[in-house]
């Protein structure tokens, strides 16, 4: 006499998990360049004289706010 056992292991994950963990994963990154993008303006902002920085209208203390500027509502 022969038993055979089948064992059904069903996903406990939702459908389309890993679709919306790489779309994350994804904007993680993205979020990432952008960050490390704006971090060498303000390196390259700060290392400008003050009369380079007054020909662009920027203050040294706005340094931080003018390249993180289209984050603010001010």
């Amino acid at each position: 006499m022969t038993t055979t056992t089948t064992t059904e292991i069903s996903s406990t994950l939702r459908p389309g998990f890993w679709t919306r963990f790489v779309e994350a994963l994804a904007r993680g990154v993205e979020r990432s360049a952008r960050l490390r993008s704006r971090r060498a303006r303000i390196e390259a902002l700060e290392a400008k004289s003050d009369a380079e920085l007054a020909r662009l209208g920027i203050r040294r203390d706005e340094i931080a706010y003018h390249v993180f500027r289209d984050m603010f509502y001010a």
